[in-house]
């Protein structure tokens, strides 16, 4: 046996793992959680700020303005700019005042635009739409819990908009996951 745990234990590197049927516990996995690209993280910040700009009447936001404000890097930001711009979420402006606004208003756009425009769909298995899955025997329900998954995550990415996470007034249901006993620990 090698001194490495298996891929995703969560053991510590030489401590070998419980044999099946050694009547010790089993091995703890790590799995692969819910990933927040930083794509997703750095468009919603620079969004943030673009609202931030249309909620004071301030003319077109450059790339460099965006970068500096949130210290993220420019040619990354101009990748997911293109990206937002094809989705119709920012609309450029040339020339010396130029830059990006917000192409709707900064409560009509939702995080999920946001996050589907840069990274594409809320959830996918494999590579599928949860609602293309297709399980025989015993996980022939799978579908149901993965389509469950990316319900749960539209309830709250496509209910809160720019101006709700720019404010902090942020819907009642997403109040409510917040307030939950365990929400803020890991697990």
């Amino acid at each position: 046996m090698s001194s490495h745990p298996p891929p995703g234990w969560g053991g510590t590197p030489g401590a070998r793992p419980a044999a099946v049927g050694a009547g010790g516990p089993l091995p703890v996995r790590q799995t692969a959680p819910v990933d927040i690209s930083a794509r997703v993280d750095y468009a919603v910040r620079a969004m943030l700020i673009l609202a931030d700009a249309d909620a004071e009447a301030s003319p077109p936001t450059s790339i460099e303005t965006l970068s500096t404000r949130q210290d993220l890097p420019k040619k990354f930001l101009e990748a997911i700019f293109a990206d937002l711009r094809r989705a119709g979420l920012v609309a450029s402006r040339r020339g010396a005042r130029g830059g990006y606004v917000l192409a709707s208003p900064r409560d009509r756009i939702s995080i999920g635009d946001v996050f589907r425009a840069v990274d594409g769909p809320l959830a996918e298995v494999r590579g599928l739409r949860p609602s293309e899955t297709e399980y025989d025997g015993v996980a022939r329900h799978l579908p149901d819990l993965w389509v469950a998954v990316r319900a749960s995550l539209r309830e709250v990415l496509d209910e809160t908009s720019l101006e709700d996470l720019r404010t902090g007034a942020l819907p009642d249901r997403v109040r409510q996951l917040l307030d939950a006993p365990d929400a803020w620990a890991n697990r």
